[in-house]
Order: C-alpha cells, then sequence, then structure tokens
C-alpha cells in the first residue's frame, strides 16, 4: 500500500507517517518549507526498515500538485493534512476587517488545492478500484474561532467535499472521511500553561487530551484497509469534546 501524506514533515503529519510505515506501508510525505524536517522523517523511517520518500508540494503554487503526485507514483491512501494557517491571529481583528485576499488565499489554498489533489490520485484509484482519502480537519470548524473565519471556513470546506465525494466516489471502492482534530499535543505546538491544558482535558470524556499519535492511530484507520465501509463520515477525536478552540 502507498500512502501520500500532504503536510508530513512535523506534528500529525509525521505521526501518521511513521504510524503508517510500521504497517509496512509505503510512505510519501510531502513538505513547503521544511525539507530538512522531511528528510528527518524519511530517515527515521527507512532506518527501521521501512520505505519513505519527501517531495515538494506547496498548496498556494498548484503547479505543484501534479508534479508531486506523479514523482509520487499511484497512491492507494491520500491524507490531506497540509494547511495554510493565515496571516491573522485570532482575535487580532474583527470579522468585518478581514481583506478580501485573506479570504481569497485561505480558500485558494485550503480548499481549492485539496480539491487539485484528490483530483490528481482518482483516477488511479478508480482504475484499482480501491481508495482511501482523509482529509484532517479542525475542531476550529464547527466550534468557531473568535475575529476572522477564513481558516474555519476554509476547514469547513472540506466536510463538504468529503460528503459529495463519498458518494461519487463509492462506487468505486474509495472510501473518504474526514478526521477533526481537537487541540492536540504536538512538538510543533504554540506553548500553552498547563494549568489552562488540565483545565481544557477535564472537559473531554476521557478526562486528557490527544497526541499526534492518538490523531494518527485514527488517520491510519480511516485511510486502510481496515476500515472496511466507512465513509462520507466526520469522525472527532476525543480532544474535541473540550472546545479548546473557545479556550486558547
Amino acid at each position: 500500500m502507498h500512502v501520500l501524506i500532504t503536510g508530513g514533515s512535523s506534528g500529525i503529519g509525521a505521526a501518521a507517517a511513521l504510524a503508517y510505515a510500521r504497517t509496512g506501508a509505503r510512505v510519501t510525505i510531502t513538505y513547503n518549507s521544511g525539507a530538512d524536517r522531511a528528510a528527518e522523517v524519511v530517515k527515521r523511517i527507512e532506518e527501521d526498515g521501512g520505505q519513505a520518500a519527501a517531495v515538494h508540494l506547496d498548496l498556494e503554487d498548484h503547479s505543484t500538485i501534479p508534479r508531486a503526485v506523479a514523482e509520487a507514483g499511484p497512491v492507494d491512501a491520500l491524507i490531506a493534512n497540509a494547511v495554510r494557517w493565515g496571516t491573522i491571529m485570532p482575535g487580532s481583528v474583527s470579522f468585518e476587517e478581514v481583506p478580501a485576499a485573506e479570504w481569497s488565499a485561505a480558500l485558494h489554498a485550503n480548499v481549492v488545492a485539496n480539491a487539485l489533489l484528490v483530483q490528481a490520485v482518482l483516477p488511479g484509484m478508480r482504475r484499482r478500484k480501491f481508495g482511501r482519502i482523509v482529509f484532517v480537519s479542525s475542531g476550529a470548524a464547527e466550534e468557531g474561532l473568535p475575529g476572522p473565519g477564513p481558516y474555519g471556513t476554509a476547514k469547513m470546506a472540506l466536510h463538504g467535499m468529503a460528503r459529495a465525494l463519498a458518494w461519487e466516489a463509492g462506487k468505486d471502492g474509495i472510501l473518504v472521511n474526514v478526521a477533526v482534530a481537537g487541540l492536540t499535543i504536538t512538538g510543533s505546538a504554540r506553548p500553552i500553561p498547563q494549568a489552562l491544558l488540565d483545565e481544557i482535558a477535564s472537559r473531554t470524556p476521557s478526562r486528557r487530551l490527544s497526541t499526534a499519535d492518538d490523531m494518527a492511530a485514527l488517520i491510519v484507520f480511516l485511510g486502510s484497509a481496515a476500515n472496511r465501509n466507512v465513509t462520507g463520515e466526520i469522525v472527532r477525536d476525543g480532544s474535541n469534546a473540550g472546545r479548546s478552540s473557545h479556550a486558547v
């Protein structure tokens, strides 16, 4: 099985790459500016006896998408994890102050680019009568963030894309789902006071926040042959119950 993971040089993407490799899958990760980090992920997989490669892909430059897919080779599972965060911090401006250019940039990179990525891998999946697509989303899409809305809006658009694809491609053996991350503890996350983390964790059923490895386990299941017929679903990680998007 060959898995293509966008944004696989750090955080949830890197954890998913390592987890897939442990199942015996061949993994290709994409990076934009983190070539050194991507090389380190590939090295870790190869040192453990796995197969991995890294290719460049920039969500804001759509011409890189077909090149990256061609370089990766036939894809059995696509994990659309890469994201353009945006240039406006939550709470820094009001909704009406967000410029049109920021809306266009967010949708261009986070929605249109992912649609083009799916278009690039879908024909091969149809021919092989097998495919798994997982969009990685955020609790911010459903819970919202104060202030500007381009990021959450773009992520929510992926939910609609997944629903449409599930119906359109299901007859060809292709399952499409969304894995929604709540506040996730990763090495790349901005520092958050431990007291606040504990308070958010206390509002989840399991009384803990998920790690990148927890999200990776969910992604690997949805994006593998172990998933027999779960499709068109929005699967929320348990950290979402902490309503963390309002708390930080």
